[in-house]
């Protein structure tokens, strides 16, 4: 199937003349497909006819629910099925797997993470250092990009505990080398950990053989699942059956052979589905299997390709304005970036967006003077660009007034 015909299985949201917006935002919220309707009715469908008896007796029993996107989310993010597992949202994950993954001695307490990461990962690092006793202050430290990570390795390696960085920064839109974060860290014996909620459904991801440790992302960005879907986790295949990790349980990470005997002592499930602690939400699981099935049909290799070349395309045709009062932040190369470009606008980017949706062109800003437009390939078309770009640049002519 053409790419470009799947933005016919999308509800594209109208603009004020009643037709379809140009929306651009999907690194924020990604669009609804026509099919989540269907596969969460049949779930409704099912719980009206069944009550519990769902559990086993539905078209897809809930019980094992989850397992219906454990191959595809493998496949969407480079992994192994063990290695994978829908749970929770991203920042319970973050928890979660610091609770195993960052455990600091007085010679190893340091997180490295990347400058302006997203303010929750920022929150979530910082109570977990301070619950192990230690100070931010001393034990946070935070680098620009891979030269600057290196450096710091090289020089003080030997006290950093965890490195955990994004794929791909939220504000400026630059994605980091995964594979070189990776190698760099563990050759000074560090745990790795990645943030994806800009990467997952965005680039090409190869975790199980870039050897990281553990990532998670969320699901309702480019992947679709709706607002606050559930998230997801990858766990190396290596820590699969290290018992010797602490780790938060709950019983739906027991092993499903004897879950149901509730007995007193926790088995874990081998794999991430092992760090699950309670049972997944059906209905939202619905709602992602509706998004999965396309990702999954089309291929991260050929929408990656797409993207770049939307992407490129929005940078082509912001370079002829050059003239104007605007920046583009994130980097020009394709291989350092996903399909966000980040505009810095001089004083607000506020008023600018405000303009842009009162013209039907659907993106978003952050503080202070930051535009983020996002042409997703499942939906977006250059058409869509062109829009952007033509009311965009006539909004700065307008000016604030």
């Amino acid at each position: 199937m053409n790419i470009a015909s799947y933005r016919d299985r999308f509800h594209i949201p109208k603009g004020p003349d009643g037709g379809d917006s140009a929306y651009l935002c999907g690194h924020s919220l990604g669009l609804q497909p026509k099919s989540v309707r269907a596969y969460i009715e049949e779930e409704l469908v099912d719980w009206e006819v069944l009550g519990v008896e769902g559990h086993f007796r539905a078209r897809h029993p809930w019980v094992q629910y989850n397992k219906l996107l454990t191959e595809q989310t493998a496949r969407l993010v480079g992994a192994k099925p063990i290695e994978v597992v829908a749970m929770n949202s991203l920042t319970v994950n973050l928890h979660l797997m610091m609770v195993s993954f960052f455990r600091p001695t007085p010679q190893r307490h340091r997180i490295v993470i990347e400058e302006h990461a997203f303010p929750s990962d920022q929150y979530a690092v910082k109570s977990q250092i301070r619950f192990h006793g230690y100070d931010p202050a001393e034990s946070l430290v935070a680098v620009a990009g891979e030269d600057e990570l290196e450096v710091l390795l090289d020089r003080e390696g030997e006290s950093v505990a965890l490195v955990l960085m994004g794929g791909i920064n939220y504000f400026s839109g630059r994605a980091f080398d995964l594979a070189r974060v990776t190698r760099a860290s563990h050759a000074k014996g560090c745990i790795v950990g990645f943030d994806l909620a800009h990467a997952a459904g965005n680039l090409v991801l190869k975790l199980h053989e870039w050897d990281v440790d553990f990532a998670m992302w969320c699901t309702y960005k480019y992947l679709n699942g709706g607002p606050g879907s559930i998230a997801g986790c990858f766990v190396h295949e290596r820590h699969s059956r290290d018992v010797s990790l602490p780790r938060f349980a709950g019983w739906w990470g027991h092993e499903l052979e004897t879950r149901f005997r509730m007995g007193p002592d926790f088995h874990a499930t081998p794999g991430a589905e092992g760090w699950q602690v309670s049972n997944p939400p059906v209905v939202a699981l619905a709602a992602l299997r509706a998004s999965m099935d396309m990702f999954d049909e089309a291929g991260m290799e050929r929408l990656r390709a797409n993207s770049v070349e939307l992407t490129g395309y929005l940078q082509s045709r912001l370079d002829r304005h050059a003239d104007r009062e605007f920046s583009i932040v994130t980097p020009r190369d394709p291989e350092r970036r996903g399909a966000q470009l980040s505009i810095r606008v001089p004083g607000s980017a506020l008023w600018v967006c405000d303009r842009l949706r009162a013209a039907g062109v659907v993106c978003d800003w952050r503080e202070p003077d930051v535009l983020r437009v996002a042409p997703v390939p499942l939906y977006n078309t250059f058409e869509d660009i062109d829009r952007f770009v033509d009311r965009f640049v006539a909004v700065l002519d307008c000016g604030n007034a």
